[in-house]
């Protein structure tokens, strides 16, 4: 069952931390949003592998858009 990784509020993507195969554990961080000029950390809901990255660094993004999905 996939889970999406959302944006909590809208921003710019910083940094990806883990790509496309990787597993990854709850509450592991996969990606950076700047927003409001601080570095905000978007962290794994529940474990899973990493089977879409839909954002490229320096991407901006609105809240809720879709950024990791994990299987």
């Amino acid at each position: 069952m996939a889970v999406d990784v959302m944006a909590p509020m809208p921003g710019t993507i910083i940094e990806i931390l883990v790509e496309v195969g990787d597993e990854v554990k709850v509450d592991e961080e996969l990606i950076i949003l700047e927003a409001m000029k601080m570095e905000n950390p978007i962290v794994a809901p529940a474990d899973g592998k990493v089977a879409e990255i839909k954002v490229d660094e320096e991407d901006k993004v609105a809240a809720n858009d879709i950024l990791v999905v994990l299987e």
